[in-house]
This record gives C-alpha cells, structure tokens and sequence, in this order.
C-alpha cells in the first residue's frame, strides 16, 4: 500500500513540545484502504503531538460521523463517531509495531507516517453490530421491520407450546432441578 504524503510528519524539523495536526477524512481516503462498509464518512482527526528528546508522544482524537447501512434493516444512517487513541514512538535498533501503544522507529528515520493508526482508530470505533437508531426507539417505518414482526413467533404460540409437552421431557428437567 502507497503511503499518502498528507499523513505523513517529518519530525525531525520540529521542535521540542506540542505540536498540533488536523485530518479531514473522507470516503476517499479508505477507498486508499480498499475499504468499502461506509456509504459516506465525514470525520475530523486531532492529532496532539508530543515531542521529546528522547520519545514521542501522539494522541489522536477522530470526531464525525459515517454513513452505514443498518444490520437489522439494511437501512442507510448517520453513524456518530467518537474515538482515542495513545501512542508512544520510541527509538531502537530495528523496526518494531508489536505492541499497540509502542512503536519503535529504528535509528536514522528523520519521519512518521500516521495514516494506518487513523484507519485503525475509525474503523475499531465503529461498533460491531449498527442499528439505526429509529429500530431502537421503534420510530423506523421500514418494510423489512414490519415482515421481521409478521414473521416473529407470536406470544400464544409459545405458551400453548410450553403447556403441551411431553412427560418424558419433564422427568429430564426434573434430573436439572435435582442438583
């Protein structure tokens, strides 16, 4: 994968302290990722940079929104997005991402490249399961949730289904309550 320049921090250039970074991320940049569960995203990425002498220090915060279809109705919506993340850049012999909140460069790189960590951070706050928010507060009028509720079991057939069973069955269950 082609690294972007935009993403890309030549450290060695800035001084020691704070320095502030700004992202707009768009649908463009995980098309980058071959990325393709957002219709639609629109996120803004602070990056709070921390230069030291020997570490740094960089805190990224992603705020905004991505447009998902939702699992239950296959209905598209305004997903909101809020997220952080820390990360510790030191210095060593070779090359080392294992650690998650620990990177290390190896000596003689003069700049870091960022655009992985925002991917990461977005694509991980974007929780497993997306229901929009009109199933959760039953306010959707949706075709797919209205056949969902006509084929859901109804409340009379599942007791007249507990009261007909069979006395095989309630000596096993008996066998569970004996304990």
């Amino acid at each position: 994968m082609k690294q972007l320049k935009e993403y890309t921090i030549p450290f060695v250039g800035l001084k020691l302290g704070l320095h502030q970074f700004e992202y707009e991320i768009e649908n463009t940049f995980f098309e980058h990722f071959e990325y393709q569960e957002f219709n639609a995203a629109k996120i803004q990425v602070a990056l709070a940079f921390t230069k030291k002498t020997t570490l740094f220090e960089l805190h990224f915060e992603a705020k905004g929104t991505v447009n998902v279809n939702c699992d239950v109705t296959n209905e598209p919506f305004e997903l909101p997005i809020e997220d952080d993340f820390f990360l510790v850049v030191k210095f060593g012999a070779t090359y080392n991402d294992e650690n998650e909140e620990l990177l290390i460069l190896p000596h003689g790189e003069y700049e870091l490249n960022v655009q992985q960590y925002i991917y990461e951070l977005i694509v991980l706050g974007v929780p497993s399961k997306r229901v929009h928010p009109g199933v959760e507060d039953g306010t959707l009028d949706s075709d797919i949730l209205k056949k969902l509720e006509e084929l859901s079991p109804k409340q009379e057939t599942l007791k007249k289904d507990n009261e007909e069973t069979d006395p095989r069955w309630d000596k096993l269950k008996n066998l569970l309550n004996d304990k």
